[in-house]
C-alpha cells in the first residue's frame, strides 16, 4: 500500500511521469524487502513481486498489442498516427517495466554487496563466547 501511495504522490503531486512514479515505488519496496528478506529467510523475489505486481502497465501493454494488431491488419493502408500510437504505448510499457526492474534490483544488489551477513545469520556474542570456551578447554 505504501508503494502505491509513493507512486501516487510522485505522479499526481510532484508531476513525475508514470515510469518515474513506478521507479520510486519499486525503489521503496526494494529497500524494504531487501532489508528484511534475508533476516526473515524469505525469498526476495516473491516478496518484492507480490508488492508491486499491480504496478505492471497492463493497460499500456494491451493498447500496444491492439494497435500492433490493427497495424498488421491495415498493412500498407495504416496511418502514420497508428504507427506513432503503437510505438508510444509499447515504449511507455517498456519504460515502466524497466523502471520497476531497476527500482527493485538496485537496493537488493547494494544491500547484498555491503551486508557482512547476507543470510541473516549474525553471530550471537554469547554463543560465540561459549563456543570459544569449549574449544579452549580441549577434548
Amino acid at each position: 500500500m505504501l508503494a502505491h501511495a509513493v507512486r501516487w504522490l510522485l505522479i499526481f503531486k510532484l508531476g513525475a511521469n508514470v515510469a518515474l512514479g513506478a521507479f520510486g515505488a519499486c525503489l521503496l519496496v526494494g529497500v524494504t524487502v531487501a532489508a528484511i528478506s534475508d533476516r526473515l529467510r524469505l525469498p526476495f523475489a516473491a516478496l518484492a513481486f507480490a508488492s508491486v505486481v499491480s504496478l505492471i502497465p497492463g493497460v499500456f501493454l494491451f493498447q500496444a498489442a491492439d494497435s500492433l494488431l490493427t497495424l498488421i491488419f491495415d498493412g500498407a493502408n495504416a496511418s502514420p498516427a497508428l504507427v506513432v500510437r503503437t510505438i508510444s504505448y509499447g515504449g511507455t510499457a517498456f519504460m515502466i517495466l524497466l523502471a520497476m526492474t531497476l527500482g527493485l534490483i538496485f537496493p537488493k544488489m547494494l544491500i547484498d554487496k555491503t551486508d557482512p551477513y547476507p543470510t541473516g545469520q549474525k553471530p550471537e556474542p554469547a554463543r560465540d563466547a561459549l563456543h570459544r570456551e569449549r574449544n579452549d578447554r580441549g577434548p
